[in-house]
């Protein structure tokens, strides 16, 4: 804890070290307390050694749970619902260390929710791996039936691997599966698996390039 703090204080030095003289003293006292009020948010839900942001809320905190080193920045919505109106659920949202995410960070479960380690989300990203109401089967939610009063409805989890990178602004609605070391370009609407060692963008999305492990680099999807 005493080595993630101090690389934390490092980062903060040398990100004063752009600003003027008295725009320093008070982003590095900012930050400072920052820094300390996250660790103690993060401690309050059972997360050790990690920092929450603040403005954010965890509810569910029981069935959520997250590596070591995790950071978590400003107005966070983490949910593991267990009950709704008359319904109840058995969710789970696991999340694997080294874990970073900007501002805005939504994510809710019914269901459950895993994402592997070292993995970097943008600001305003959204998981859910379930709807309000139903829209395909047999039996559908009418729209003479307010939203909110509609049942919630999960048709699988979502899986996230390790060293994947969302952009800003993504959206994934399970059920999803996300392979390792991907990469989401902004404003993308995921809906359905993606490959491993791949980047992908859009909505609905397309993968653009993959990684050739071979030549060590990122080809174009496609190319010889």
């Amino acid at each position: 804890m005493i080595k993630n703090s101090y690389g934390h204080l490092r980062h903060i030095v040398q990100s004063a070290r752009r600003e003027r003289a008295l725009a320093s003293v008070v982003y590095v006292l900012g930050e400072i307390v920052n820094l300390v009020r996250g660790r103690l948010s993060a401690m309050t839900v059972g997360w050790k050694y990690s920092h929450l942001g603040s403005g954010s809320k965890v509810l569910g905190s029981k069935y959520i749970f997250i590596g070591k080193h995790a950071s978590i920045k400003r107005q966070a919505w983490i949910e593991a619902i267990s009950s709704y109106q008359t319904q109840t659920f058995s969710p789970t949202i696991k999340i694997g260390q080294k874990f970073f995410a900007s501002e805005s960070l939504h994510i809710s479960a019914i269901n459950k929710i895993e994402i592997g380690d070292n993995c970097l989300f943008g600001s305003g990203v959204y998981i859910s791996d379930h709807n309000h109401g139903v829209y395909k089967g047999d039996v559908q939610s009418s729209p003479l039936e307010p939203p909110i009063l509609r049942k919630l409805v999960s048709f699988g989890s979502v899986t996230i691997g390790s060293n994947v990178w969302l952009g800003d602004n993504v959206i994934i609605v399970g059920p999803v599966n996300i392979g390792n070391g991907v990469i989401v370009g902004a404003n993308s609407v995921i809906t359905k698996d993606i490959p491993e060692h791949t980047m992908v963008a859009g909505s609905p999305i397309k993968i653009l390039k993959y990684f050739n492990d071979e030549r060590k680099r990122w080809e174009k999807h496609g190319s010889s």
